[in-house]
């Protein structure tokens, strides 16, 4: 059986790309490694955020919808999103910038194990910076120098990501019994599992709640993208996402990697992501997110999607 090595990327809706673009390179400081378009519907931006490549693992993805309306909070939804920072000092170092950029935030706690500093972007999004407390990361992610962030303190990449469902056992299932997740963790009411033993980068907060489903809008958490080596694994994976009984989406071409999707009996949305070819794969690494990428079956609409596109810093 194959291993899930930990995250690839998870995927946001915004309202605004201009604002979102602004909070997550020059208040956060990650590089945006990637800009394109929704493949699905190519007249909205699709906007990545990461590391020097956008490697796998760090990388948060953005669609932008300009009518969306706001998010009504609630369960069956993936809720917040946990970012990994070197030391505590840098949580105290990201309490004073959030005070400096009027970013909503909390006061320094606990959170799956972890010192934490919880946080939202203008939009609502929920994220939470989690001390990595010098612990082992993948050893590809990579520092980008031009970051606006001090370097002792700059975002290292993704870390527990929260969902929120009515029942534990349903996604238990989905996470411990298919992918060979870990239990490390485990309560009436919340449990904590992990790809790769001991380590954040893979791990998952599911906490049960009650009630009706969120509401998706502007701030909400599409779908959360785990990590794959190739095309053969993702093969694999695609039958026993079919033998569980779900539906796939099948082996989509995302020409930056590629995917497959489904929903869990909760109603999460999953995608299973192959790490290449990557980013560097239509741009050079100097290159990245300067100008409007697009995949090959979308190149000949060029001049057609520009046109529909509002320019972006």
């Amino acid at each position: 059986m194959y291993k899930i090595p930990g995250h690839h990327h998870i995927s946001m809706i915004t309202k605004n790309a201009q604002t979102n673009n602004h909070f997550y390179q020059h208040v956060l400081g990650l590089r945006r490694v990637k800009k394109t378009v929704n493949q699905d519907d190519p007249s909205m931006y699709h906007l990545f955020y990461g590391d020097l490549t956008g490697s796998a693992g760090t990388e948060l993805s953005f669609f932008e919808m300009p009518m969306v309306g706001r998010t009504v909070r609630g369960t069956n939804a993936i809720t917040q999103i946990g970012l990994l920072v070197p030391s505590i000092e840098s949580l105290a170092y990201w309490k004073n910038r959030f005070d400096h950029f009027s970013v909503k935030h909390g006061e320094v706690t606990m959170y799956a194990g972890r010192a934490a500093l919880p946080f939202e972007d203008s939009e609502g999004l929920r994220l939470i910076l989690l001390n990595n407390n010098g612990e082992e990361i993948p050893d590809f992610w990579s520092p980008w120098d031009d970051s606006d962030v001090e370097q002792d303190h700059r975002i290292l990449g993704m870390g527990t990501v929260e969902l929120t469902v009515r029942s534990l056992e349903k996604t238990a299932r989905t996470l411990r019994d298919m992918f060979g997740y870990i239990e490390v963790s485990h309560s009436d009411r919340e449990t904590i599992y992990q790809s790769v033993a001991g380590q954040a980068f893979g791990e998952i907060v599911v906490k049960q709640e009650d009630g009706p489903s969120e509401k998706p809008g502007r701030g909400s958490i599409h779908h959360l993208a785990i990590r794959v080596k190739n095309e053969e694994e993702l093969s694999y994976w695609d039958k026993a996402v079919k033998d569980r009984g779900f539906h796939s989406s099948g082996i989509v071409d995302r020409f930056y990697f590629q995917s497959l999707y489904f929903r869990d009996s909760n109603g999460i949305l999953f995608e299973i992501a192959t790490d290449g070819p990557g980013f560097t794969i239509d741009s050079p690494v100097e290159a990245l997110g300067k100008e409007l990428d697009l995949p090959p079956f979308l190149e000949a609409r060029r001049q057609e999607i520009e046109a529909h596109l509002k320019p972006l810093d």
